[in-house]
């Protein structure tokens, strides 16, 4: 089994500059023209172009709404070089939110994507001493 975690964009080429900007994912595949899956490694995420202001599904009362949002999903992406790839998010158009660890525990930034998806940036665990 593998998974990929498909994330929703109003702008297709925007959230491929986007993810490969940020966090080095390059685009692998497009099996549709609204649809591409990116790579980083073994690490896989879909981006599906889908307006903002449409229905989720039908019968939803729900629209897609691309400002800052809450959801109770979202990726977290553990990486080595942690301060070089949260200044690469913060370039690339996304947001540092708020940072915590340190000591015993690894660096952590709470993010947004430009489309203000949530998501953990994870540096490496501080080895014992």
């Amino acid at each position: 089994m593998h998974i990929v975690v498909t994330i929703d964009v109003p702008d297709l080429d925007q959230g491929i500059a986007f993810y490969r900007d940020a966090l080095g994912f390059e685009e692998r595949v497009r099996p549709l023209p609204n649809f591409v899956i990116m790579t980083n490694g073994k690490a896989r995420i879909g981006l599906m172009q889908k307006d903002a202001g449409t229905r989720p599904a039908p019968g939803s009362d729900d629209i897609r709404d691309y400002g800052r949002h809450w959801t109770p999903v979202h990726a977290d992406f553990h990486v080595e070089e942690f301060e070089e790839t949260l200044a690469a998010i913060v370039r690339a158009g996304g947001r540092a939110e708020q940072k915590a660890g340190g000591g015993a525990l690894p660096d952590v930034a709470f993010c947004s994507d430009p489309f203000g998806h949530g998501f953990c940036l994870i540096g490496p665990r501080p080895e014992a001493s």
